[in-house]
């Protein structure tokens, strides 16, 4: 306002003296005053309106630059603070990590070696089962042929055959049978073309029989272990090698 009204007094000055100069040029000079200040009023107000926007905008700025800012520095701080709890936790998952990987590699070779162990033992007990398979299903046919050949009347026959030498090998090795049965089966097969056996051949076809029921029972309950063997081990390899 001060300026304004420095502004007035000049430009009335400078009328005054130009009208005193020469009256006749200037017809209307109060007029021409006031159209001058109205003019410098008006772009004095759109100046002030002007440096007040700024103003306004740079006192925006400040509340919200200043908010952001401590917000941004309060975050920082947080961080920073944060920061010592977060590399313990790190290091931490990465110990653990550590050991879980070593824990693991122990345990794939663990796995390996009860693998190996088990697959050795599984053969063994294959090979096993499969001469006592064998050795069983050779008697039992024996046995069938010898029952055969005794209700046929040729026993003679039968006993120049492999079939009677398995049945002596059989009476020589098994331990379980009683011994007047032993005698029985052994004076059958130790006979020649004669008929020593023929007035015991309805007893040895029955001890036969028997001992072929038995022969059977064994090796099916030895067919079944064999079984439940081979499942436990494909359990157990299928669970190793998951693991790994």
């Amino acid at each position: 306002m001060p300026r304004f009204l420095a502004c007035v007094v000049l430009v009335t000055a400078a009328l005054t003296r130009g009208e005193e100069q020469n009256s006749q040029v200037s017809i209307n000079p109060i007029r021409k005053v006031v159209t001058l200040l109205q003019s410098m009023q008006k772009k004095v107000q759109e100046e002030g309106e002007a440096e007040a926007k700024l103003y306004e905008k740079f006192m925006c700025y400040c509340k919200t630059g200043g908010s952001d800012l401590e917000a941004s520095i309060s975050a920082a701080e947080n961080k920073v603070g944060s920061l010592p709890s977060e590399i313990t936790t790190a290091e931490e998952k990465l110990t653990q990590t550590k050991a879980d990987l070593k824990q693991a590699q122990a345990d794939r070779v663990d796995a390996k070696e009860a693998v190996a162990k088990a697959t050795a033992i599984r053969e063994k007990e294959a090979a096993a089962f499969a001469a006592e398979k064998a050795e069983y299903d050779s008697t039992i046919m024996a046995i069938t042929k010898a029952v055969a050949a005794l209700e046929k009347g040729v026993a003679g026959g039968f006993l120049q055959t492999t079939s009677a030498q398995v049945l002596r090998d059989f009476l020589h090795n098994e331990m379980d049978m009683g011994e007047s049965d032993r005698q029985t089966l052994a004076t059958f097969l130790s006979a020649t073309q004669g008929t020593d056996y023929a007035p015991q051949s309805g007893q040895i076809i029955g001890i036969l029989r028997q001992l072929g029921d038995t022969m059977a029972a064994d090796l099916e309950s030895a067919t079944k272990t064999e079984e439940a063997a081979i499942k436990t081990f494909d359990e157990l390899t299928a669970a190793k090698k998951k693991r790994n």
